[in-house]
């Protein structure tokens, strides 16, 4: 019995190498766009609470107690500040890391002590600066 050997029966498993090839590079291609979307969306969450942070820090009164009204809107925001820096730990390139640890402790300093002399602007516009030009370029 003889085989009989065609262009299709040549063509065909090339065609569909090609083929999962192509699916392969689409899914890959597709995964890394998910990724980097949520990376953008882990910065934009970190920034949000950045922002919410500052507030509370300018809203800061001479004296507070645990429990009343400040306190009360400080200690979610700034909850909330350190689950998102723990999020850029995890999901974002690690040179962003750095910056946001340091942005997010003097946030946390400008929020529970008191500032001598400094004013907040000060205090923060260096850490601030440093993590969103690392973050432009984790994300470019």
């Amino acid at each position: 019995m003889a085989v009989e050997v065609t262009e299709r029966t040549l063509t065909q498993p090339a065609t569909q190498s090609a083929a999962d090839r192509a699916e392969e590079q689409r899914r890959a291609a597709a995964l890394a766009e998910e990724r980097r979307a949520e990376r953008i969306r882990t910065v934009l969450e970190f920034v949000r609470f950045t922002l919410e942070a500052e507030g509370v820090a300018h809203a800061r009164p001479s004296r507070w107690e645990v429990g009343d009204e400040w306190y009360l809107t400080a200690s979610p925001a700034m909850d909330g500040l350190r689950i998102a820096e723990h999020g850029i730990g995890l999901l974002c390139a690690p040179r962003l890391h750095a910056p946001a640890t340091a942005y997010a402790r003097a946030l946390n300093q400008a929020v529970w002590q008191e500032r001598a002399g400094e004013s907040l602007a000060d205090h923060l516009e260096p850490f601030k600066a440093e993590f969103l030009a690392a973050a432009r370029r984790s994300l470019s």
